[in-house]
């Protein structure tokens, strides 16, 4: 599940500087940058070997621009959210983040020859938040659906939570980020995130 949700990510949103990435429209955006994406994974023989120093390059500079971070943090941490103070609430968002890309990284590097499907897509004029729906399609395997949540901001549509099997990226890691609340507080959380990220690891959610 969490290779999933790091794969999609990694898929999609590569290609910041891409022209695609002036699309109007949420599901042109997803759609042209993951074939973009798709095929320059396909082609780097260095990713595909496990060069996740690369990845993570990658991801460091063309991932940001298309995730609303502060949001995805929020979510993740539910009502815990409000008990943070400011300061709190950039250490958790900064350090998520990382937690994030680190997860996107290591997808890119297990990447070999899943495709995606697209479902139709209908949005109605004047909404600023879309679900756009596809699957991904792996040799031998079943279908897995794969859902993004965007919402569109002045810079233009931005993912938030992505689902994959109907179960929410960022809310899975909700359990994981209040049993270490209740452990040790907001300042405890940050702590474990920080170390977690120091140290290489990625895994905070329950397999």
């Amino acid at each position: 599940m969490k290779w999933l949700c790091g794969f999609a990510a990694g898929l999609c949103f590569l290609a910041a500087g891409s022209v695609h990435a002036q699309a109007s429209e949420p599901d042109v955006l997803i759609k042209a940058v993951s074939e973009e994406v798709l095929e320059i994974v396909r082609k780097d023989k260095e990713i595909q070997s496990g060069n996740a120093a690369k990845a993570q390059e990658l991801v460091e500079v063309k991932v940001l621009p298309h995730f609303n971070f502060p949001r995805m943090t929020q979510l993740a941490l539910g009502r815990e959210w409000r008990n943070a103070s400011s300061d709190q609430q950039k250490a958790l968002t900064k350090e998520f983040h990382a937690l994030l890309v680190r997860t996107y990284s290591k997808a890119l590097t297990e990447y070999r020859s899943q495709t995606i499907d697209y479902k139709p897509f209908k949005m109605a004029a004047g909404v600023t938040e879309v679900t756009v729906r596809s699957e991904i399609r792996q040799p031998g395997g079943k279908p897995i659906q794969l859902d993004y949540d965007l919402e569109k901001q002045a810079q233009g549509w931005k993912v938030y939570d992505i689902s994959v099997a109907g179960v929410s990226l960022v809310t899975n890691y909700r359990e994981s980020f209040a049993n270490e609340i209740r452990n040790g507080g907001i300042d405890g959380l940050i702590k474990t995130l920080q170390v977690k990220n120091k140290s290489g690891e990625s895994n905070l959610v329950k397999k």
